[in-house]
């Protein structure tokens, strides 16, 4: 084989700029909003509206969307409404739309995260498959150099050792849609060395040698590592702390909600910086911010949402199996 025809890799996509500009060459997909009332969402479904990201149908109280579409000098046009007044009916309302086909993805608005995902897994509207489904706070860490995923700060509460490593498997073909080839996957505690009384650190060195032996597709998965030496390079080896995934993780799997939630929400409301919110191994792409997150983070959630969708037709990534 020639240079010039020898399959040059692609690289990693390493900021929601790049998101942004990649899903100009995907098609448009309409969202529908679970009730999309509040400010920020409606600043961001039009302002993915007029960067060509997305159509909306917003599904909630009319007279409150246009109150507060008014307050925000939000204009609406091209924007549908379906009235339904009270939250969760509107989120089963919403959901609908994508189960039925008529959008493609779904949407959290100002609704509390547990009735959303009650819609979400619905077996009678629902978009629940045979896959679990994980929550991924996606880190725009420019500091980083790299786009950072976390799992699972907002849907599965405190995961046992199987659900761990399902929640891999879904987390490595997430990452594998952002052209990651290869995601390197730190499992955290509060140590980076097996405690018996931690159990956290035992969950993690089981799940880094399930790894050893092939047990995931995709991903080399270790830990445990403290969040400090997962991600800084300079940390890890002031703490001899040596493998691939030291200092260079892709993906960070928290120990239970409560840590991952805590963790990604400071990156936004501390340090100032951009997340996106996806449940992942649902039948479409699922957005899911905090109901308080600024519309920049909603934004790139549906451009995410979006990225996602069509880099799952043009890259056929698959959620991989865990072998036990």
């Amino acid at each position: 084989m020639s240079e010039s025809s020898a399959s040059t890799p692609t690289e990693p996509v390493k900021n929601f700029e790049e998101v942004r500009k990649k899903i100009q060459e995907y098609p448009t997909q309409r969202i529908a909003v679970a009730s999309g009332t509040d400010e920020q969402t409606l600043i961001a479904a039009a302002q993915a509206r007029d960067e060509k990201i997305a159509t909306t149908v917003l599904v909630g109280d009319e007279k409150l969307i246009h109150a507060n579409a008014e307050k925000a000098g939000v204009d609406l046009h091209e924007i549908d409404i379906i009235d339904v007044q009270d939250p969760v009916k509107a989120a089963y309302r919403a959901v609908e739309e994508v189960s039925s086909g008529k959008a493609q993805i779904y949407m959290k608005g100002y609704i509390h995260s547990d009735d959303f995902l009650r819609t979400v897994i619905s077996r009678d509207v629902g978009l629940r498959t045979d896959n679990m489904l994980n929550h991924v706070f996606i880190l725009d860490a420019t500091h980083l150099g790299r786009l950072l995923f976390i799992t699972d700060g907002a849907m599965n509460i405190k995961p046992d050792l199987e659900k761990k490593a399902r929640i891999i498997a879904n987390t490595v073909a997430l990452a594998q849609l952002f052209d990651i080839e290869v995601p390197k996957v730190a499992v955290l505690s509060a140590v980076e060395v097996i405690q018996p009384n931690i159990e956290a650190t035992l969950e993690a060195a089981a799940l880094a040698k399930m790894s050893d032996r092939r047990q995931f597709h995709g991903g080399i998965v270790d830990g445990p590592f403290a969040l400090d030496n997962a991600i800084n390079p300079v940390a890890a080896k002031y703490k001899k702390v040596t493998g691939p995934v030291a200092g260079h993780a892709d993906i960070l799997l928290v120990p239970e909600i409560t840590t991952g939630n805590v963790l990604a929400k400071s990156f936004a409301h501390i340090s100032g910086g951009v997340s996106a919110g996806l449940i992942f191994g649902a039948k479409t792409p699922v957005v899911l911010p905090s109901r308080s997150d600024p519309m920049i983070c909603k934004l790139m959630g549906i451009a995410c949402a979006v990225y996602v969708a069509g880099a799952t037709v043009s890259k056929r990534v698959k959620i991989g199996k865990v072998h036990f």
